[in-house]
């Protein structure tokens, strides 16, 4: 079943928005139908996504400073890993 709705959106927004849909030949109800339900899908499967007992029990263990670099660390770690 399909039902109409009416939305408000700033004027930029829709020609940009027709813009794209244009180009990627697909409709603009299309296109919000499509983000809609991808967006309720994911909040769905997250739901439905199971912790395992020691995943859940290993949350939150480690406590590491707001500033640290995780990329920069694993750097590190290779350089001296391969020197």
């Amino acid at each position: 079943m399909e039902t109409k709705l009416t939305l408000r959106l700033n004027d930029n927004v829709i020609e940009r928005a027709k813009l794209y849909a244009r180009g990627h030949k697909v409709s603009l109800s299309k296109m919000i139908e499509s983000y809609l339900d991808n967006i309720t899908k994911q909040k769905e499967e997250e739901k439905t996504k199971n912790i395992t007992p020691l995943v859940e029990s290993l949350s939150g263990v480690i406590s590491l400073p707001s500033d640290f670099d995780y990329k920069k660390d694993y750097r590190k770690y290779l350089e001296k890993k391969y020197k």
